[in-house]
């Protein structure tokens, strides 16, 4: 069985750019957002972030050092005063999943569109240096071909990944009209510690640690042969810092930030239920959602060429970190 992995230790990374500098994280208390603020503290970095807390963000979780702001990125005097001063702005803030998109498309199209738009012109009035944006694997779609590449065009199946393809078209507008450069990162199937597992839309692995450790079977959507390229959040991290470091302008470029690898659904859940003790606990097979992609993997040769991107932590050893996570912090 794969050993947990011990906490990265980004200072040890040769990103001495960052030390002194000035960052903005949008939806730092997050998910990804904290394990971002964290690695720049590491590195010296000042870091301001802005969460209103609907996902489900906890500011406690951020370090003592990081100056915390409760706030929307539809508040753009507010996103206007946080990123007066930043080199960098990280923008990770949105509305996720893609079932609720379905349920609630304007409220995804106003957080997560005229959100990012704000986001872009408090970065133009302050002169950043970039804006790092959080797009989304999901932009492919039902695209058969394996594996996805940036060169695909979009094929959006929910309101949510149409404005994860809407931000990647404002970076490029942005980047080819301003001054500001920016980059579009496009995640696949992040998973790690503190990933969220109470919402009703919780992330496969956030949500099958929950069922398991209250002793009920987890739920599948669909006969659990599709595949995902899951990202353990420490290399999504390496990602978006590497992105800061590249000299010559993106450009607004699309870039795969992966693993490279794919699992299916059914064995993550055999996994799973061998780590925690639950192997009596055999999956129910509901149908397949609305939106939701059959099989997902990532060609990440472009990240490796230009943020010299090569993932830190593989699938199996993140894996057992994020399930001793939750059976240490569920209740």
């Amino acid at each position: 069985m794969a050993q947990p992995a011990p906490a990265t230790d980004w200072s040890a990374f040769p990103l001495t750019h960052l030390r002194g500098q000035q960052s903005l994280v949008t939806g730092g208390a997050g998910f990804i957002g904290s394990h971002l603020a964290h690695a720049l503290t590491q590195l010296e970095c000042k870091v301001t972030v802005v969460d209103d807390l609907c996902g489900g963000g906890d500011p406690a979780a951020l370090p003592p050092t990081v100056k915390f702001i409760k706030g929307s990125i539809l508040d753009q005097p507010l996103l206007d005063d946080c990123t007066a001063g930043c080199q960098f702005v990280f923008h990770q803030a949105a509305l996720g999943s893609v079932p609720r998109s379905l349920e609630q498309p304007r409220q995804y199209t106003d957080v997560n569109v005229i959100g990012t738009l704000n986001v872009l012109e408090a970065a133009r009035k302050a002169q950043v240096q970039r804006v790092l944006f959080a797009a989304s694997s999901s932009a492919y779609g039902d695209n058969p071909t394996l594996p996805k590449t940036e060169s695909m065009s979009s094929r959006p199946l929910s309101p949510y990944a149409a404005t994860k393809i809407c931000g990647e078209a404002m970076m490029t507008a942005w980047a080819a009209g301003f001054s500001v450069d920016t980059v579009c990162l496009r995640y696949f199937n992040i998973f790690g510690p503190r990933q969220n597992p109470d919402s009703a839309y919780a992330a496969v692995i956030a949500a099958f640690a929950k069922a398991l450790l209250a002793g009920r079977r987890p739920t599948i959507f669909g006969d659990g042969r599709q595949t995902r390229d899951f990202t353990y959040v420490d290399n999504v991290v390496l990602a978006n810092l590497l992105a800061t470091k590249v000299e010559a302008r993106l450009n607004g470029a699309v870039i795969n930030i992966a693993l490279g690898q794919s699992v299916t659904i059914n064995d993550l859940a055999h996994d799973m239920a061998d780590m925690l003790g639950r192997t009596n606990l055999t999956p129910i097979h509901e149908p397949a959602r609305s939106g939701d992609v059959v099989h997902s993997l990532a060609d990440i040769s472009k990240a490796r060429t230009i943020l010299n991107y090569q993932p830190i932590v593989p699938f199996r050893t993140g894996l057992q970190t994020t399930v001793d996570w939750y059976r240490k912090h569920t209740r």
